[in-house]
């Protein structure tokens, strides 16, 4: 699918106001409101949005501790990489887990209560991981930027 400007400029709009109102967005990227309201679901059904969500606080849920951990496997094999993306999905206290290159497999990011609560997910879940061979955790101080908005 080919974006235009005016597909752009609701994207735009839409990662950073995710609850606007389709009168709203339609007066903001100048279009009227079917016609806004017909672009949408065409980006919605192409996938271009992928879905709307809440950004919690995570000091306000009780889940201020961020904690990045890089995993080394035993392995690169599918048997290996498959077993060990099937169990880490079922982890829920993983926020994101991405296939790296480098010097890690893996990099995940957690959320726990505080450290006390990130080594109970690492005894009950971490630990029991298949194919592990070495993590390294590394807790973050403080959040100095955070979006998951992308330049369009």
């Amino acid at each position: 699918m080919q974006l235009d400007e005016t597909d752009r400029r609701i994207l735009r709009v839409l990662q950073r106001q995710g609850r606007i109102s389709n009168a709203e967005l339609a007066e903001m990227i100048h279009l009227s409101p079917s016609a806004c309201h017909r672009r949408l679901q065409r980006l919605e059904a192409e996938g271009m949005i992928a879905g709307y969500h809440a950004r919690l606080d995570l000091r306000r849920i009780g889940r201020a501790t961020v904690v990045f951990v890089e995993i080394t496997l035993s392995g690169q094999s599918d048997e290996i990489l498959d077993a060990f993306e099937r169990e880490v999905s079922r982890v829920p206290d993983v926020l994101e887990c991405h296939l790296m290159a480098g010097t890690a497999d893996y990099l995940l990011k957690i959320v726990a209560a505080d450290t006390e609560d990130f080594a109970r997910i690492h005894r009950r879940y971490l630990s029991r991981l298949p194919g592990v061979t070495q993590m390294q955790s590394s807790f973050a101080l403080r959040t100095v930027i955070q979006t998951t908005a992308v330049d369009i």
